[in-house]
């Protein structure tokens, strides 16, 4: 059994913050996909898909999201938080899983995304705190186990 520390009740309030909104925006389009809740929330109020292919691939990563990545982060947070090994090896998982996507955006909505929402906006929540979670989320559980 591994007791968590502060840091990771800190780490899992951050994820909490982070990852909450983007479950509620990501569940609104899997619900309504073309409604203008959906579009507001993953591109900006008033804005429009810039072609189907974008439109597409947020539907996609919503799916995938709910059917892969919100079910290991929630996991992960169990096992954590229960002291057990698998846990982290979760928080691992999700983590790099968490680096990755914000890889892929970093490409993908950069150019759109920070011109309307600003540099301290961008590089923190919109795709910053993604990237910044899923690396302390794995140092610390690498820490963890080791």
């Amino acid at each position: 059994m591994i007791k968590p520390t502060l840091l990771t009740w800190g780490i899992g309030i951050f994820g909490v913050i982070t990852f909450l909104p983007l479950m509620v925006a990501q569940l609104i389009m899997l619900l309504n996909p073309h409604g203008k809740r959906a579009r507001n929330l993953l591109i900006g109020k008033g804005g429009e898909w810039r072609d189907d292919t974008h439109f597409k691939t947020a539907l996609a990563f919503a799916w995938a999201d709910w059917l892969l990545f919100f079910p290991l982060l929630i996991s992960g947070y169990f096992g954590v938080f229960m002291g057990q090994l698998w846990g982290y090896v979760i928080w691992i998982t999700v983590g790099f899983i968490s680096i990755y996507f914000s890889i892929v955006f970093w490409i993908m909505e950069k150019e759109y995304t920070y011109p309307s929402c600003g540099w301290l906006c961008y590089y923190t929540y919109y795709w910053g705190f993604f990237l910044y979670w899923g690396v302390v989320a794995i140092i610390c559980s690498v820490i963890h186990l080791v």
